[in-house]
């Protein structure tokens, strides 16, 4: 189309295209923790721990299959009147041992004028208290425990759950020895302590382990 004469030419019009510029596409990550992070998040939990895109996460479990020795436990009044019968029982064999091993040393020495020894009641009492704390000191003071004790899974431990030691075994025989009562204060005892516990400050637990210490 041409245009007057002193005026300037004048473009046409540029024709509406159908054609549409291609979008502009990020490039794909080539990693696949890249491609990760891209997507959006997808929360979830599991149990008590949050998943995120979908992955799959155990919740944390107590360890159930680590498991200390057990604490020890304070023994009854029954368990430890059971124990001091067997060690009741131990202690009349062993003076009857003693009586006939004195009898046999008489004899020995003079087996014409032999009579069999007939002693007083006072005196097998007091042989039978001697023995009995000889008994019980070796027993708590060596190993924590007498025969009695040991059958019934005892054993007698300071405070501080170690040996008593001598001089405190020795206190605590006696003491059970002049005043074998005692021991059922443990029935009403809220720590299950009898009166020799008390004043020599010892406990009684269950432990059949052969050592002497065990867990406080």
């Amino acid at each position: 189309m041409s245009s007057p004469p002193g005026e300037a030419p004048v473009a046409p019009p540029e024709q509406a295209s159908d054609e549409v510029a291609p979008a502009t596409i990020p490039p794909q990550a080539t990693a696949t923790g890249a491609a990760d992070d891209m997507a959006p998040p997808v929360t979830g939990t599991v149990g008590d721990r949050p998943a995120l895109n979908g992955s799959v996460r155990s919740a944390a479990r107590p360890a159930d299959d680590v498991v200390g020795p057990p604490l020890p436990t304070h023994a009854g009044v029954v368990t430890r009147l059971l124990a001091a019968i067997v060690d009741a029982a131990a202690i009349v064999v062993l003076t009857a041992m003693l009586d006939l091993a004195a009898a046999g040393a008489r004899f020995l020495w003079s087996p014409v004028d032999f009579r069999w020894p007939r002693p007083e009641t006072e005196v097998i009492v007091i042989v039978l208290g001697a023995v009995a704390v000889v008994y019980l000191t070796a027993g708590w003071a060596l190993a924590g425990r007498t025969y009695g004790a040991r059958l019934m899974g005892l054993r007698v431990l300071s405070s501080q759950k170690v040996l008593l030691g001598w001089i405190r075994s020795a206190l605590r025989a006696i003491v059970c020895v002049i005043w074998p009562l005692g021991l059922f204060w443990c029935g009403i005892s809220r720590t299950r302590s009898s009166l020799a516990d008390l004043l020599v400050r010892s406990v009684v637990v269950y432990d059949t382990q052969p050592f002497a210490r065990v867990r406080d």
